[in-house]
């Protein structure tokens, strides 16, 4: 029988780890001195350990330790010359930064950027458009403060929010920030002035700062988001609505936003009343950006729901109930790995040809992960092996009197 191409001489993890660069986290590591008086489980272990967790969706360090067992004898192809212990595991999430798990996804990132990249955006304003939203994961203790009133029975659980910053082209997380749930939204925004002139970021109206909102503006930074209703401003002038227009849109005018001690600073902004027939809504948009029609801003804002797609896929492929550690490191590092899994997958996505849907591709990777399989040529054409071994039957017994059943 001829040999199949579907499968490899390396499990399909391996073939995922090979997007990671093992100079570059040798390199991260040594900038934040994470291999200091450690002797078997390197920063590089350590990733492949917790990337082991959260692709199979393991809930503690035992049940990790007795997966890695199982697959004893497949380790030294994932790079692995030892088996972990659990004590030595459980210290190193809670003593090696999280911030190195951090700069290894952003390397990734960084390095695979242009592959994720969706060629299918001609739009030049979509091309520059990011979202930023934020997500917030309960936790079973009181690690971090957490939204809402204490209750009167019981403790109040825990929760950590993770402020993300997607390209609205790639789908994927280019700027990620940790903190406690109970903190504002609008802290976050000091960490966008990094962007390129000429960008344009959406997100809703939680992140309301008109005095950034004016810094955006001085650093030519377009942003776009939803007026809120106690919103105190002055109406300036009000544009003609051109005839060619979306019926939608109701109003376009410039504005003067006051904020500040005794509202003496100001900010020049552009309110657009927008009318969703569909679902029957009423939009007022803002932005500081006078130049894209009013249709086009109600556009840019509408493509916000594609990071609540992203979290909605995190949720519910990489479950976040589960953490391996009982301190803000350990949870920190569990979250940057769920992101980093997300990168690889999402990667093997954009270079099969053939559409998946990327929970499918989840689950396929999650059953078949140990399992020397060519991920590539199995998901071009998952059908192939069989037809190959029924075509080989076929041709081994033509000649036969005697066929076997």
């Amino acid at each position: 029988m001829g040999k199949s191409t579907n499968f490899s001489g390396q499990p399909i993890f391996n073939q995922l780890l090979k997007f990671i660069d093992k100079s570059e986290i040798k390199k991260i590591a040594k900038q934040h001195g994470s291999e200091r008086y450690v002797k078997k489980f390197t920063t590089y272990h350590h990733v492949v350990v917790m990337l082991f967790v959260s692709i199979e969706g393991f809930h503690s360090i035992r049940e990790t330790i007795l997966g890695l067992l199982a697959n004893a004898h497949k380790l030294s192809h994932l790079g692995l010359s030892y088996l972990v212990r659990r004590s030595t595991f459980s210290e190193a999430n809670g003593r090696r930064s999280s911030k190195v798990f951090g700069d290894i996804y952003m390397s990734t990132y960084r390095k695979y950027s242009k592959v994720l990249t969706d060629s299918r955006l001609t739009d030049e304003e979509l091309k520059r458009l990011y979202v930023m939203d934020s997500t917030t994961i309960t936790l079973f203790k009181d690690i971090l403060k957490g939204v809402g009133r204490n209750p009167k029975e019981g403790k109040k659980k825990g929760g950590i929010k993770a402020h993300t910053i997607i390209k609205a082209s790639e789908n994927v997380p280019c700027l990620i920030r940790y903190s406690e749930a109970v903190r504002h939204d609008h802290m976050f925004l000091d960490d966008v002035h990094n962007l390129a002139p000429g960008s344009i970021i959406t997100f809703d109206k939680g992140y309301v700062d008109y005095g950034q909102y004016e810094a955006f503006t001085q650093k030519r930074i377009w942003y776009v988001t939803r007026l809120k209703d106690n919103a105190l401003y002055r109406a300036k002038e009000e544009y003609e609505i051109p005839d060619n227009a979306d019926s939608g849109v109701l109003k376009d005018e410039e504005i003067i936003l006051y904020y500040g001690e005794n509202k003496k600073e100001n900010h020049r902004a552009r309110r657009i009343a927008y009318w969703d027939n569909k679902n029957q809504r009423l939009f007022e948009f803002l932005t500081n950006n006078f130049e894209l029609s009013a249709e086009k801003i109600a556009l840019i804002y509408k493509k916000r729901w594609q990071i609540e797609l992203l979290f909605k896929q995190l949720k519910q492929n990489f479950p976040l109930k589960y953490f391996l550690g009982d301190n803000e490191n350990a949870i920190e590092i569990q979250i940057w790995i769920a992101m980093l899994a997300n990168l690889l997958i999402t990667l093997v996505k954009c270079q099969v040809k053939r559409s998946w849907a990327f929970s499918n591709l989840v689950s396929i990777i999650r059953q078949q992960l140990m399992n020397y399989i060519n991920i590539y040529a199995f998901l071009e054409d998952p059908e192939g092996s069989w037809r190959e071994i029924i075509k080989e039957n076929k041709l081994k017994y033509q000649n036969s009197l005697f066929p076997e059943i």
